[in-house]
């Protein structure tokens, strides 16, 4: 990733002074940024695994909620068979009784009815058995999901105390500007072109660097979590094409690259954050005016916790 920044940066040194690369440096560097576009990928396909497996996560709690409902039910089946054997047993151990004092003429009764008393007995201890190991395995499971809800409720807090102090830190800039949102249980904050670059620029004007330092100061203390900066234009082809800046992609991704180094410097660890470009291919409404392609034209920063501590308890279970 570093080597991909020294490029950007020499790719621009190299167009604004117009100087004459030799083929042999500039294959070296088309090689050394074609691998770090493959880094970047595999980044970004980690990530997506991430997601997936989240959830997976979420999927397998409300299971985990499905079955606890489920052995509810059956423990207070089993509960009232218990208490309809026990009431049997005591009549039949009362007429057992009885039997014991009657007369010879109804010892068969009487040998029947200890044999059925005895089988009773038996399942009545299988039945307090089963019982008792559905209890265990009741509370089992509803300590497993109070410990994951209780682990999802603290993450959750965390992610909207991050967009709180994300929001105090941007409250100076305008609204249209910049927006700080929460989804999926990331922290979403999203920055208009015109907060950041003049147009077809990678290089962020002072008012952008100004918010973006503000924003590390919000983040640089979150040690738990993953930041992602993207790179969004619309579909219009870029002015000026050099050989280090084709088309829109381009323009995102080193875009990207620009503001992931402003957080950088300002505080922010570099195994935290991972710059990428989308270009005109994750528009948020249909380049059919000015004013949608306005919009598309943004960066978007995406906060994600760790989920660590979630993923631990679900593989020691």
């Amino acid at each position: 990733m570093k080597l991909f920044f020294k490029l950007c940066v020499l790719s621009v040194l190299l167009t604004s002074q117009s100087c004459i690369v030799t083929k042999k440096k500039f294959d070296d560097m088309l090689a050394q940024k074609v691998k770090a576009e493959g880094e970047l990928y595999e980044k970004a396909e980690q990530l997506d695994k991430a997601e997936k497996r989240l959830q997976e996560l979420d999927k397998q709690l409300a299971q985990l909620a499905a079955d606890t409902t489920a052995l509810g039910e059956q423990k207070r089946l089993t509960q009232k068979q218990l208490a309809e054997l026990n009431m049997e047993y005591d009549k039949l151990n009362a007429y057992y009784k009885n039997l014991m004092t009657s007369s010879g003429k109804m010892n068969r009764d009487l040998i029947e009815q200890r044999d059925q008393l005895f089988a009773i007995q038996e399942n009545l201890d299988r039945t307090r058995k089963l019982n008792d190991s559905l209890s265990v395995s009741l509370m089992e499971r509803e300590r497993k999901v109070k410990e994951l809800e209780g682990i999802l409720a603290r993450k959750d807090k965390a992610v909207q105390d991050l967009k709180k102090k994300i929001n105090d830190a941007l409250l100076g800039f305008k609204e249209s500007d910049l927006t700080v949102t929460v989804k999926n249980g990331k922290v979403y904050v999203s920055l208009a072109e015109q907060l950041l670059f003049k147009s077809g620029s990678v290089v962020v004007d002072d008012k952008g660097e100004s918010a973006l330092r503000q924003l590390a100061v919000a983040l640089k203390d979150h040690k738990d979590v993953q930041v992602m900066v993207e790179g969004h234009t619309d579909n219009v082809p870029i002015g000026k094409k050099s050989q280090y800046m084709q088309d829109n992609w381009d323009l995102s991704v080193m875009r990207a690259t620009s503001i992931t180094r402003i957080l950088v410097n300002a505080g922010v660890k570099t195994t935290q954050i991972l710059p990428s470009g989308k270009g005109e291919y994750a528009p948020l409404m249909p380049n059919t005016s000015d004013a949608n392609r306005q919009k598309n034209r943004r960066t978007e920063i995406i906060v994600t916790p760790h989920l660590d501590e979630l993923f631990k308890i679900l593989e020691a279970n």
